[in-house]
């Protein structure tokens, strides 16, 4: 069996696409966050599990979630609610699913769309995600921007995601993007204060290999401007158009947000 877990807090725009995505799995759990939208009108339509946690970070939340999928359950796909399974990744997770591999987490590529189009390079792609885990197997860490450990092999997809950031529009990113960087420069100034492995960043794992290369990034000088260069020029991002440049200005922005609120902090110690 195959039950699909969704965190949702007013997801009403494209709720109902993932959902409809999500037609092969056997049951379906929505962990919300007191959504005040339409978000459990269309979770009820699917006929899915609605359970209600307050929320307090996404690793507590995201644990929460995977601790109350039913022990019959064999296998947990976990996506975000802006996130759709296109029919490829489907059928390869139905594959997976029926193998007894030894492998008990999976990692998938998205595609994140802005202004109506895959911004390819710009995004930094590809990045891999956990989103298929053996029940009972994964736990979660870090309070954002979450890292995923589990008790046995680990394996890639081929298949993708299809990623919707933007879905509730431009307003919400910001809001969204301004509790994400202070949240975000709390765990990065922790971070900090522990020196960095540099044999990771020439890791084989690609998880590895970029956990290692953010964390030396803290230390770079004028790093929201790094990150621009880096995935405005040399990542190929002006390839993407207009779209490309803005989506690489709103990353800038976001870097700069956070290391505007570490500075704060460290005022503050």
């Amino acid at each position: 069996m195959i039950s699909a877990v969704i965190l949702t807090y007013n997801e009403e725009t494209i709720l109902g696409k993932c959902l409809k995505a999500l037609s092969f799995v056997d049951s379906i759990l929505i962990f919300d966050s007191y959504s005040t939208d339409a978000t459990l009108e269309i979770a009820k339509s699917f006929n899915a599990t609605i359970l209600q946690r307050k929320f307090d970070n996404y690793a507590s939340q995201r644990n929460a979630a995977l601790a109350a999928v039913p022990e019959d359950c064999d296998w947990i796909i976990m996506v975000d609610a802006d996130e759709i399974v296109t029919p490829e990744l489907k059928a390869e997770i139905l594959e997976k699913t029926t193998n007894d591999s030894g492998v008990t987490m999976y990692r998938v590529r998205r595609k994140d769309m802005f202004q109506n189009k895959w911004i390819k390079q710009s995004s930094g792609y590809p990045t891999w995600f956990p989103r298929l885990f053996k029940n009972g197997t994964v736990t979660v860490e870090r309070e954002i921007n979450e890292e995923y450990s589990t008790t046995g092999e680990e394996a890639l997809l081929k298949g993708h995601l299809i990623h919707y950031p933007f879905n509730k529009g431009m307003t919400w990113w910001f809001q969204k993007h301004n509790r994400y960087s202070e949240m975000e420069a709390i765990k990065m100034l922790e971070e900090m204060k522990n020196p960095v492995n540099y044999s990771s960043l020439f890791s084989k794992d690609p998880i590895v290999r970029r956990k290692a290369q953010k964390r030396l990034s803290y230390k770079i000088p004028f790093r929201p401007q790094f990150i621009f260069i880096a995935f405005y020029v040399l990542k190929g991002g002006f390839l993407n158009g207009k779209a490309g440049y803005t989506f690489c200005k709103l990353r800038k922005t976001y870097e700069y947000m956070i290391q505007v609120k570490i500075d704060e902090l460290i005022v503050k110690e």
